[in-house]
């Protein structure tokens, strides 16, 4: 049996040098996946969108910011989220060029957070992995 699922796709945004993600506080909605919860900004792709062209509509849309240099991360199916049909997401990642605003158009906040904060704050685990890889691949560039 073949499985349909919805296209994600989001942008992990590093800071340097701390290595601060921008992530977005998630609106705490009845049936919204990841209610209430800090995720990176993305979205689901219209159509036949390219995914890269997804994640960076998707984030301009919550953030107001332009990413420049977007590299796959993580390519995955995600089939346990609360209120969510299975997903096929593609996450990638760039690094935050400290001159363009960030802005929260979406959700209850954005803002660079910490690695540190990580287990302080309500945050799916997968995508702190991803984070983790993130930051790993930022080492290597």
């Amino acid at each position: 049996m073949t499985v349909t699922r919805k296209r994600v796709a989001g942008i992990v945004l590093l800071r340097e040098p701390d290595g601060a993600a921008l992530l977005q506080h998630r609106d705490d909605k009845p049936g919204l996946p990841h209610a209430n919860l800090w995720v990176p900004p993305g979205g689901h792709c219209d159509g036949d969108e390219t995914w890269d062209a997804c994640a960076a509509r998707e984030f301009l849309e919550e953030t107001g910011y332009r990413c420049h240099n977007l590299r796959l991360l993580a390519d995955l199916n995600v089939d346990d989220i609360p209120f969510s049909p299975p997903l096929h997401l593609k996450v990638f990642w760039d690094v935050y060029d400290g001159q363009q605003p960030v802005a929260c158009h979406e959700g209850q906040a954005l803002e660079f957070v910490p690695r540190s904060r990580a287990t302080d704050i309500a945050m799916p685990d997968y995508l702190v992995r991803l984070w983790d890889q993130a930051l790993e691949r930022l080492a290597l560039a």
